[in-house]
């Protein structure tokens, strides 16, 4: 199936943030708003290849960067699991403004953390997917002052990820550590699929335990794909990715 790519530049809380639509040149069967993990960006090398395979499989697909990350307006440093939430929102009325409203959320690592958050909250959404994301945003509050004790004794510091060095604030280790987001997704009533390796060496695969987790008195069951062999950011194997938009496409068909 032919693909169109289409960059483009919406209106964020703090300024503009940047994007892509992938979407087929037939008839778009739905749109997927789909977020990226922390200090990363649209355009690494699974979300990529995964938004390209759900277009030629006929969905339309909004990857964005967050708030001082990639293309986006922003101070990374002034960010957090709060101002992630909010960008994500942002993304979701731009989908409406144009006709074309999201669906289903798809999020990687902490990027699946909002979208597992926010799915409850917007009407339009009929489900969520979260691949290799965490269950709470307390541990990453921690990694970040062990990385860096400075970040909580001053309220500044730096940490390397990703070969990448950036300032940390004081503000975003408070804001990861007051979001109940186990909570949150305790309550989400809107069906989840949960990919995640047992192998994941930077989220346990307890955290996708605890997101697929049944509540018995919700109608709607969410549903937990172990990714064997694999590892955080999918790129050990490369038969993930395929995997991936297979189900995906065939699960978002189901509640679509």
């Amino acid at each position: 199936m032919l693909r169109n790519s289409q960059r483009i530049h919406f209106d964020g809380p703090r300024g503009k943030l940047a994007g892509i639509l992938e979407f087929p040149n037939s008839d778009v069967r739905g749109w997927i708003l789909f977020s990226h993990c922390f200090t990363c960006n649209k355009d690494i090398k699974a979300i990529v290849r995964i938004s390209r395979g759900l277009s030629d499989r006929g969905w339309g697909v909004l990857r964005y960067d967050f708030s001082g990350l990639g293309g986006s307006e922003g101070v990374f440093a002034e960010t957090n699991f709060t101002t992630n939430c909010e960008d994500l929102v942002a993304a979701n009325e731009y989908l409406a403004r144009n006709n074309t409203p999201a669906r289903f959320l798809f999020g990687l690592s902490f990027g699946g953390a909002a979208s597992l958050a926010m799915a409850e909250k917007l009407p339009n959404i009929l489900g969520v997917i979260a691949l290799a994301a965490p269950s709470d945003t307390q541990h990453l509050a921690e990694l970040l002052v062990r990385m860096d004790p400075a970040i909580d004794a001053t309220g500044v510091g730096e940490v390397t990820i990703g070969g990448q060095t950036l300032p940390i604030k004081r503000q975003m280790i408070e804001d990861f550590r007051a979001w109940d987001l186990r909570g949150t997704v305790q309550q989400l009533k809107k069906p989840a699929l949960v990919f995640h390796s047992p192998d994941d060496e930077t989220v346990s695969f307890r955290h996708a335990r605890i997101n697929a987790g049944y509540d018995e008195s919700s109608p709607l069951p969410r549903t937990l794909i172990p990714l064997i062999g694999s590892n955080h950011l999918l790129t050990k194997n490369e038969r993930d990715i395929p995997m991936v938009v297979g189900i995906v496409d065939a699960w978002c068909s189901r509640w679509l």
